[in-house]
């Protein structure tokens, strides 16, 4: 504030500055969002005036930082974050400058406060430690609209295009040493089980009838098709079936593209990973996942709802362009295209949304039957002897119906997390029985050789985040950066000097998952921790890659 004054720049600011390259290359990733052209260009220290700093952990952004804010936004980051995000401001305060305000990518922060100005927000518009610059919203933001509010909104890009891309964990009775001796079959094994690329095709058995159904029963349907255990069905988030799924509101091109993908990783950040666990925080947290020693092996899937997922946002988005203009929404950005939620358009996108999830769901328990049936080919024992029961099954990209307190009153909203996980805490009854004495295990990927972790809901995450955390470390540097940055050998090479065993369908591409391309995911973490919106659990060592 004393640099918005005209006094001299703050020891943080100048840290700021020294990361402002790194954060110009975080936010230039994927359809840029637009700086109305002509609009006033402020300097970032009149943009810093706006952005107030409430305690080591956690940033608040003021009503007048972007036209129309309803309510304040929230951001977490520690120190060691806080240079990214704010220096990503500053790049674009400069990029705005030189063009005369026109044109040009909109930082998260920015992204953060849009959000808030939409029809229908309540509480705060809140920014999660891996947030960065993404499609309307940031990735990494969760925002909630009054259901009672007959103007509140839904937009696909709260959502994203990967509906309900999320991570499933299953445990095994193994040990590190156990694998050690086959690690390199038993990851040319999953490779092998898996489909995984651009465009990679399922083995799964599909026809367009399965699919339909698929779509309105989720997990149900992998149920009684014999791919998913019952058990599987109560650690998954929503038990993996949205109710309000209707097959008939995804389009035939959706559906075209859906078909053929059904127990396919895709590419980009998704993979299968062998881990092991190499920390344990809260041992009775873990010992109710059935975590009981460091050393253990795990086996974390990140996937989502593929070229479905797509086309049902794709769709949608286009659909409520016809709306807005229609109803006479207005939003500061345009990547911001949203309905009413009570409107055709907003229902219609809610149940295909919905049916893409469910599509989701039997996508990962597809690949758990596949991972299960390589793991008893590399280890001869069933699936069941090696005790790979699901941990739990968690959502990235998804809006939902849910419960809140907001300033002391109960509401029915509809909460959108983008880029981030549902952390609901002890005693809440949409967590399963398992965990209702130590809160919902949350699952946070690392990047491709780093750590993951599993983190356990709290009652301040309820009260603060809509009951959010993050979902990942969070994207550093641009995916085109990171292809012109780094070596794809390099990076293999990497790999494997610590112990990884590797498996890609495109070695070019891991240039885009490196670590260099990545926040520090432990930062990530240990800010969530520290803010008491979720609280640390287990830490994962990946000793197993397979990737597209």
């Amino acid at each position: 504030r004393a640099a918005a004054r005209g006094g001299a720049r703050p020891r943080l600011w100048r840290r700021v500055r020294v990361q402002r390259q790194a954060a110009c290359d975080m936010s230039c990733d994927g359809v840029p969002s637009t700086v109305p052209a002509g609009a006033g260009v402020r300097t970032y220290d009149e943009e810093m005036a706006y952005l107030e700093r409430l305690d080591p952990n956690r940033w608040r952004i003021k009503a007048g930082f972007v036209p129309e804010m309803k309510v304040d936004g929230m951001f977490y980051v520690n120190e060691k974050l806080q240079g990214l995000a704010l220096g990503e401001l500053e790049v674009a305060c400069e990029r705005a400058k030189a063009s005369g305000g026109g044109g040009g990518f909109l930082p998260a922060v920015k992204q953060i406060a849009n959000v808030a100005a939409l029809p229908g927000v309540v509480g705060h518009s809140v920014g999660l430690p891996d947030v960065h610059s993404g499609y309307g919203f940031a990735i990494g933001n969760v925002a909630a609209f009054d259901m009672d509010d007959p103007d509140a909104i839904v937009s696909p890009g709260g959502v994203g295009f990967d509906i309900n891309c999320g991570v499933r964990l299953i445990r095994t009775n193994l040990s590190e040493e156990d694998v050690a001796p086959i690690k390199e079959q038993l990851t040319q094994s999953l490779f092998d089980h898996i489909p995984v690329g651009v465009g990679s095709q399922g083995i799964i058995p599909t026809t367009a009838g399965d699919l339909n159904e698929a779509l309105e029963m989720g997990m149900d349907w992998s149920l009684r098709e014999g791919y998913a255990w019952a058990e599987d069905k109560e650690h998954c988030e929503e038990y993996g079936r949205m109710l309000t799924a209707d097959p008939n509101k995804v389009s035939t091109r959706a559906k075209k593209r859906g078909l053929p993908q059904m127990g396919t990783l895709g590419a980009g950040n998704h993979y299968a990973e062998v881990q092991v666990v190499d920390e344990i925080y809260d041992e009775r947290a873990a010992g109710k996942m059935g975590i009981d020693r460091v050393g253990q092996v795990v086996v974390m899937l990140h996937s989502g709802s593929r070229g479905l997922g797509h086309q049902v946002a794709t769709d949608a988005l286009t659909a409520m362009e016809r709306a807005m203009k229609r109803d006479g929404i207005s939003v500061n950005d345009r990547q911001l295209a949203c309905a009413r939620i009570g409107s055709q358009e907003g229902q219609d996108y809610l149940a295909s949304m919905a049916a893409a999830a469910n599509y989701a769901w039997v996508n990962r328990s597809s690949m758990t039957f596949l991972v299960r049936q390589a793991f008893a080919k590399a280890f001869k024992k069933t699936p069941d002897d090696l005790d790979m029961h699901v941990i739990y099954d968690v959502s990235h990209n998804i809006a939902k119906m849910e419960e809140h307190v907001v300033n002391g009153e109960r509401k029915r909203l509809l909460v959108h997390r983008k880029g981030s996980t549902r952390a609901f805490p002890p005693h809440h009854p949409l967590i399963p029985v398992d965990y209702q004495l130590t809160g919902q295990p949350v699952l946070i990927g690392g990047t491709m050789g780093t750590c993951s972790y599993v983190l356990t809901g709290t009652e301040k995450g309820m009260r603060e985040t809509f009951g959010s955390t993050c979902h990942g470390a969070g994207r550093a540097q641009s995916r085109n950066k990171s292809r012109h940055n780094l070596d794809y050998t390099q990076v293999l090479d990497a790999l494997k000097a610590k112990g990884i065993s590797i498996r890609v369908a495109s070695p070019k591409l891991v240039m885009e998952e490196a670590p260099e391309s990545y926040k520090d995911v432990t930062a990530v973490i240990d800010t969530c921790h520290d803010a008491g919106i979720s609280k640390k659990c287990v830490r994962l060592r990946p000793i197993a890659v397979v990737k597209g």
